[in-house]
């Protein structure tokens, strides 16, 4: 049998979907090379992004990062994989088809959930802001739940301790920003009432 390896030119794909042997190894060696070579920590596997938490702030976040993602929505499929590539998707696809559109972020604990749902929300706020300034409200919120719901745990300082359904409210003629809603599910009480000894 020939080995199952992927030919050179595939390997650190943006994709996983173009690989041609798509096994849990040649899998974990793309996300490998794409993270320790590339220093890249976003990976496409068809429409689902995978992320790599670096548990490191990055220099990929910043408004000039958003407005290259809002304005080359042509371009959008030859792009870097990334939190704001979803976001822009999601925000295209509501403008266009005025269909509610979901960003669902699942993974291990400690993997970045609440940091990437933080980035695809000022994604939000940046390409759609309003003039009464309820963007910076709605982003305003996750402080005060992290302050109730998160606790300290072996792999994350500040690990939230509780499930997050936030809807961000658009006007339907302009597309900016009108009010959010969160709520919460799965209340972890053990972790945020008593403290470890």
């Amino acid at each position: 049998l020939p080995p199952l390896r992927n030919p050179d030119i595939l390997i650190g794909s943006n994709d996983l979907t173009c690989l041609s042997y798509l096994h849990e190894p040649s899998v974990l060696y793309n996300l490998r090379i794409r993270f320790l070579q590339y220093q890249q920590i976003y990976t496409w596997c068809g429409i689902v992004l995978v992320a790599i938490n670096p548990f490191t702030d990055l220099e990929i976040y910043g408004e000039d990062t958003i407005q290259m993602y809002h304005t080359n929505l042509a371009n959008l499929a030859q792009m870097d994989p990334h939190i704001y590539a979803v976001a822009e998707d999601a925000f295209t696809k509501l403008e266009r088809n005025n269909i509610n559109q979901s960003v669902i972020v699942s993974g291990e604990s400690g993997a970045g959930k609440t940091v990437s749902a933080k980035f695809a929300m000022r994604y939000f706020a940046s390409i759609a802001g309003s003039d009464s300034n309820i963007e910076a409200r709605v982003l305003a919120s996750n402080p005060i739940m992290e302050a109730i719901g998160n606790a300290k745990t072996i792999r994350n300082d500040n690990s939230s301790r509780f499930g997050k359904y936030i809807q961000i409210l658009f006007d339907r003629r302009n597309r900016h920003i009108m009010g959010g809603n969160m709520r919460t599910y799965l209340l972890e009480k053990s972790r945020v009432t008593y403290q470890a000894e």
